[in-house]
């Protein structure tokens, strides 16, 4: 299992169209990936789930992936973040 936390800079936090690129992202994986956020946590692929989060600017959410590709899909999907949100 690989976790990581990142704070959101993006102004409006995930959105739709972020949030659909996220879920195409994590998609590419076998790993099960979730982000979790006060609490909830919800399956990345899940695309209302994770806009139902509501993650807004300056939050701080946890990323888990687990599975046999979980190095590859973290260290995509910390990229992700990095450059989109």
């Amino acid at each position: 299992m690989k976790t990581f936390s990142y704070t959101i800079t993006d102004e409006v936090g995930i959105h739709a169209r972020p949030a659909g690129l996220l879920a195409k992202k994590a998609k590419e994986f076998e790993s099960v990936c979730t982000i979790e956020k006060g609490g909830k946590s919800v399956n990345i692929t899940k695309l209302m789930a994770l806009m139902g989060l509501g993650v807004k600017q300056g939050d701080t959410v946890t990323v888990t992936c687990e599975g046999a590709d979980e190095d590859k899909a973290s260290e995509a999907l910390k990229t992700f973040f990095e450059e989109t949100l």
